[in-house]
């Protein structure tokens, strides 16, 4: 990650930052190809093997436009989210811009969010992948599978961020294999062109053959969004992995222009695959799971088993991509005052140690929570951070339509991506997610999970105000001492110290 410019104090002069951040950058450590495998599989979440049956239980085959809907939705949020990381990769990605563009207390709230929701799906996955280590050796105890994953890439994040990525590499790469071979494989199964298959091969019978397309009736297409929505949190991570890359332009280029493909195969073109290969009520889609009843229904032996593998894997990906993203988004809130300055230290391999144990601690804790109180404290962290997925997607919207003006203001050749039918399509987007988040609120299954994040969220929201109004992290004239959040735009002649200071305009965006 580049270094940062600061905020000039009162009269003009730049202000240094502290000098125990002088020296405390992130190190340019991850390579194209770990990039490229992180975008890829990054939309590819534990969620979407185990999850998927209850969707299809509750719309039938109309879950593929509960799909769609909601894999449209990230395609604009991470065009939105890759025209602001393509102009200033940074650690802390949409904290930092919402930092710039709507105010301090926006970045601040978001960042803490962001951090919250991975510490806790820290808990979830180890717990995932401790049950399936225990189905296969019951002599170590389910607690003690957790502890052990924890520790395990615990330890590959503290070594370095490229041994994050070489471990996410690979474990991305059987994901995208797998899922491939899975579409591929079922393909020729529903048109009756697998040699052995056990399929009756009916083409797509099965997309009507049981009570219509929409066999539960319309609005059951909402609620399989509100039960899909969730499993395509993840896709935002490689912008900020893209700052301790060589080149992040180039990668989250790649990676914005890449996702349109990625969604419809991984997401669009598996959930199609299980619902032409079986009847969407069959009961074992929700016994077994969607893919396993789908692999059995072709007559792959072991099916289960090779799913359990599949799914640790994605549950091992997960964890190691939920500590890097919680560390990366603690040391920026560190970095910008928000947080311990000890966030924001690094050692001489450029990884912040204190920010990576700080998240872990707390995911250790959460997994204590839920094995001693799973259905009290563990279930409040998990309905309180369930939503936060909305929010940060509500944000990169709201951040986009202000960062848009300042970039074109200060330096519009960087640029190189550009969102849609602006500002036309960020005006939809936002409105597609309120519609959702509002629609929570109303829906039965949906309710607890909103109105608990709304709450959590209006408490750092909260305490994100009164620290702006007490003055706390902050200089002279509410302004941060140390790196403020810029556009990581050079200066121009004309602009201010800190690349557009000098423009009210600028100052408004910064300070909302």
């Amino acid at each position: 990650m580049t270094s940062q410019q600061t905020l000039p104090k009162e009269g003009g002069q730049p202000e240094e930052p502290p000098q125990s951040q002088s020296s405390d950058e992130l190190k340019a450590g991850l390579k194209n190809r770990h990039l490229s495998m992180i975008a890829i599989g990054g939309v590819i979440g534990a969620g979407l093997f185990v999850g998927s049956g209850a969707g299809i239980a509750a719309a039938g085959p109309a879950i593929l436009l509960s799909y769609a809907l909601v894999g449209t939705m990230v395609v604009l949020v991470m065009r939105m989210l890759g025209e602001m990381a393509a102009a200033n990769p940074a650690s802390g990605s949409f904290s930092e811009y919402a930092d710039r563009a709507i105010g301090r207390w926006a970045g601040f709230s978001i960042g803490w969010l962001y951090w919250f929701f991975w510490v806790v799906v820290l808990a979830v996955e180890a717990t995932a992948g401790a049950v399936i280590l225990e189905g296969w050796i019951p002599a170590v105890p389910q607690w003690a599978w957790a502890l052990i994953v924890m520790v395990v890439l615990t330890a590959t994040n503290l070594a370095s961020v490229g041994s994050y990525g070489e471990f996410e590499f690979w474990f991305a790469g059987i994901k995208v294999v797998a899922i491939g071979a899975f579409v591929a494989i079922g393909l020729l199964a529903v048109f009756g062109l697998l040699p052995g298959s056990d399929n009756p091969g009916k083409g797509f019978a099965h997309l009507t053959d049981s009570g219509g397309f929409f066999p539960e009736g319309y609005g059951a297409i909402l609620t399989g969004v509100l039960m899909v929505v969730f499993s395509f949190m993840g896709s935002e991570i490689v912008t900020l992995a893209a700052g301790e890359s060589a080149d992040p332009q180039r990668a989250v280029r790649k990676a914005t222009n890449s996702v349109i493909w990625r969604i419809a195969v991984f997401y669009l073109g598996s959930i199609f695959v299980v619902l032409t290969l079986l009847p969407w009520n069959d009961k074992s889609i929700t016994e077994d799971g969607s893919y396993v009843a789908a692999l059995n229904s072709i007559g792959i032996p072991h099916a289960g088993e090779i799913m359990n593998v599949i799914v640790l894997t994605a549950v091992l990906s997960c964890l190691n991509s939920g500590l890097y993203t919680a560390s990366r988004m603690a040391f920026s809130l560190g970095k910008r005052g928000d947080a311990p300055r000890s966030f924001a230290r690094t050692d001489g391999r450029g990884v912040p140690r204190t920010a990576i144990l700080s998240s872990v601690l707390f995911g250790f804790v959460a997994v204590f929570f839920n094995y001693r109180w799973p259905d009290t404290v563990f279930a409040f962290l998990l309905n309180s951070s369930g939503a936060v997925a909305l929010f940060v997607w509500l944000v990169i919207c709201c951040t986009q339509l202000r960062m848009r003006r300042i970039i074109e203001r200060e330096a519009p050749e960087k640029l190189v991506v550009r969102m849609w039918l602006f500002p036309c399509l960020t005006y939809v987007t936002i409105g597609m997610i309120l519609f959702v988040i509002v629609y929570m609120v109303f829906d039965d299954t949906g309710r607890e999970q909103m109105l608990l994040s709304l709450a959590v969220a209006t408490v750092v929201v909260g305490v994100a105000l009164w620290r702006r109004r007490s003055g706390h992290g902050q200089g002279s004239g509410g302004e941060r001492p140390g790196p403020t959040p810029s556009t990581g735009i050079e200066r121009s002649p004309g602009l201010g110290p800190d690349g557009g200071a000098s423009d009210k305009r600028a100052d408004a965006g910064r300070n909302g």
